[in-house]
């Protein structure tokens, strides 16, 4: 059903968005991929075996995001699926001695760059009667916890822009799905903790968090279900984790429960 299909993956120079490519791609799609970090892009791009064209896009320049998908050459213009992955938390300090540029970085990429890219590529969608727009929320977006106050209220930001886009394109044969994941194990911890690799690793320590394969194989599993299949969300946690702060950790002596943000 994927095979030959057009998909459109944004942050996909790494982490879940790099996986993302890497599994459509071994579905047979062509891909359409978007970073920041060209480099990392082109070094992607160059290792897969499949179609690929690569911008080095920042989607929180929604005037940009406009500007390079209406400009797309008409082979790549008819997209398929678009897989909003583009996402990041920064700090994790009390709302109320957060920093605002940390805040504008979560608000630009989270909320704004998701708008951006949908209003860019929906659109001819709906004009072709066929699509499939696939956001990846998480579960702090269902969950607060404390010190991930803006953070948390983008990813609940995506969850109601998914349902009520749905809600907007009933009718119109696409097709609109969240993949919500609990803790996965990449760089998102590292650029929350300002690049500080320690503190980084303890939140993955002492249990087995998801991989970024895991969350892909999941969101290829929603983008190829029959036309009529819709699936609207999916939670998905490693089983050592119950909930946003609860995780079970493997600790000296035996198993303790423990809280991660």
């Amino acid at each position: 059903m994927l095979e030959g299909s057009t998909v459109f993956i944004t942050g996909a120079s790494s982490g879940i968005g790099r996986s993302c490519a890497e599994a459509f791609g071994r579905a047979g799609a062509r891909l359409l991929l978007c970073a920041r970090r060209a480099d990392r892009l082109a070094a992607l791009a160059a290792g897969l075996d499949s179609e690929v064209m690569a911008l080095d896009l920042d989607v929180s320049d929604g005037h940009a995001v406009l500007e390079a998908v209406g400009g797309l050459p008409p082979e790549w213009a008819e997209i398929d699926v678009v897989v909003n992955n583009a996402g990041l938390a920064v700090g994790l300090a009390p709302l109320h001695q957060g920093e605002v540029n940390d805040w504008d970085r979560m608000l630009d990429t989270n909320v704004r760059g998701l708008l951006a890219v949908t209003r860019a590529v929906v659109p001819g969608m709906v004009e072709r009667g066929r699509g499939h727009v696939v956001n990846i929320g998480s579960i702090a977006g269902r969950e607060a916890y404390p010190g991930g106050a803006v953070y948390c209220a983008t990813k609940a930001a995506v969850a109601r822009l998914t349902q009520s886009l749905r809600m907007d394109l009933l009718g119109t044969g696409l097709r609109v799905s969240s993949v919500d994941p609990g803790l996965v194990e990449t760089e998102f911890s590292v650029v929350r903790f300002g690049g500080d690799t320690d503190r980084a690793a303890e939140v993955y320590s002492g249990y087995q968090p998801l991989s970024p394969e895991d969350v892909a194989e999941t969101v290829v599993w929603v983008a190829d279900r029959p036309a009529h299949v819709q699936v609207a969300e999916v939670l998905l946690l490693p089983t050592a984790q119950a909930s946003a702060t609860r995780v079970w950790k493997q600790a000296a002596g035996g198993v303790t429960a423990a809280k991660q943000p």
